[in-house]
């Protein structure tokens, strides 16, 4: 497993702020596919690859825990839940349901300030792909969904779809990266963010459903060829 990448300034942190950083690289690592699924992991293991000591990890792990990602395994530490096809299948549909409808208002509403925030959010996640670190790059994709989602204004399919995205795996990241496939994603949130911008409604809602899809295809690591109606 490649290490999740250590918090900053992690001796500065209060604890409850060093908890909430490692739970955040955490679960980027776990959606990354860095921790795979069946494998069982030590908070002490853990701390040492973060440089801080155990009781943050976790407590961390603990937050995992109820959010359903890990289960705890009697004296040995914590398992990762294994997400299989039906589950992101599942997934991927109702994120289909909530999202796309609700991108397609947000159209209607958003404002230029807004889709500048977002766009900076955007083009930082081209620079991380072409760096290839994925990881950093999921955290921005959290960041910029959940942003973009809260201009609709509903904060229960934020948190629900919050509780979805938490639960995907990307496997065979270093391929993806390789094959740019990270950097036609980002390209695809800047399409929406031209289709925001010009109040556009259907194409925004054209961009986000096909984005989805091309979502769904990496979380299971497939190469999926353009189709007739993208």
């Amino acid at each position: 497993m490649t290490a999740p990448k250590s918090p900053s300034n992690p001796p500065l942190a209060s604890r409850s702020s060093l908890r909430e950083q490692i739970a955040v690289s955490l679960r980027a690592a776990l959606i990354a596919g860095e921790m795979p699924s069946g494998v069982i992991y030590s908070a002490p293991t853990l701390a040492k690859r973060f440089g801080v000591s155990a009781t943050p990890v976790r407590e961390a792990m603990l937050d995992l825990i109820k959010e359903g990602m890990i289960v705890a395994v009697p004296n040995k530490g914590f398992r990762i839940v294994e997400t299989t096809d039906q589950d992101l299948d599942e997934m991927i549909e109702l994120r289909r349901l909530l999202e796309v409808p609700t991108v397609g208002r947000i159209a209607t509403i958003i404002t230029p300030d807004k889709v500048d925030q977002l766009r900076a959010i955007a083009e930082r996640m081209m620079k991380l792909a072409a760096k290839g670190d994925a990881v950093a790059y999921i955290e921005a994709d959290h960041q910029f969904h959940l942003a973009l989602l809260r201009v609709g204004g509903n904060a229960r399919l934020v948190d629900m779809v919050d509780q979805l995205r938490m639960h995907t795996r990307l496997y065979g990241l270093e391929e993806l990266v390789a094959a740019g496939q990270l950097g036609r994603s980002s390209e695809e949130r800047l399409a929406l963010l031209d289709a925001l911008a010009a109040g556009d409604r259907r194409d925004a809602e054209r961009i986000m459903a096909q984005h989805l899809g091309h979502v769904r295809g990496m979380w299971a690591n497939w190469h999926e060829q353009p189709r007739a109606d993208e």
